[in-house]
C-alpha cells in the first residue's frame, strides 16, 4: 500500500517536471545565435518571453520583412545544407531568449507582414529544412528588444 502512495505522488511530480521544462519529447525548435545568447522559437506559449505576430495586412503591421532570392541581398540569412551542425551555438541555457508566435498579439508586440517584394525593415533568405520564412522572421524580429532600426535601407 505504501509503495502505491509513493508511486501515486510521483507521478504528478514527474509530469510536472515535463511541463515545467517544456517538451515531452527533446526536440529541436529553430534557433538563432544572438550577441546575448541564443534566440529560439518556444515549444509552449508560457516559455516565451517575448511574442511576435504574423498579419497579411501591410498597413497593420509594425514590422515588415521581405523575403529575397539571394543570400548577398539579406540581413539574415538561415541555410542549413549540410548536417554538420555548430556544436552548442543553440544549446538552451539560462541566456536563452524565447519567442513566441501568438494569433492575439498584445499592443507592444511586433506584428511581422512578410512578402516577397516592397519596404522592408528586414531582409531575409532562407533555404533550410528545420526552418521556414515565417520562423525566420519571428526570431530576427523577437531578437531585437527595440524597434528595428531600417536594417534594410541602411544597407542600401
Amino acid at each position: 500500500m505504501l509503495r502505491l502512495k509513493i508511486l501515486a505522488s510521483t507521478v504528478p511530480l514527474a509530469i510536472a517536471a515535463f511541463l515545467a521544462r517544456g517538451e515531452f519529447f527533446v526536440s529541436t525548435h529553430p534557433c538563432i545565435a544572438a550577441g546575448d545568447g541564443p534566440v529560439q522559437i518556444a515549444a509552449f506559449p508560457w516559455q516565451a518571453q517575448s511574442h511576435v505576430s504574423f498579419t497579411d495586412d501591410p498597413a497593420s503591421a509594425t514590422v515588415r520583412v521581405q523575403i529575397v532570392e539571394s543570400a548577398e541581398n539579406a540581413d539574415f540569412t538561415v541555410i542549413d545544407d549540410d548536417d554538420s551542425n555548430e556544436p552548442g551555438v543553440c544549446k538552451a541555457n539560462a541566456a536563452t531568449r524565447f519567442v513566441g508566435i501568438t494569433t492575439s498579439p498584445a499592443s507592444t508586440d511586433p506584428v511581422i507582414y512578410l512578402s516577397d517584394s516592397g519596404e522592408a525593415d528586414y531582409r531575409i533568405f532562407v533555404r533550410s529544412r528545420s526552418f521556414t520564412a515565417r520562423n525566420a522572421a519571428a526570431l530576427i524580429v523577437g531578437a531585437h528588444n527595440a524597434p528595428p532600426a531600417r536594417m534594410a535601407a541602411a544597407s542600401l
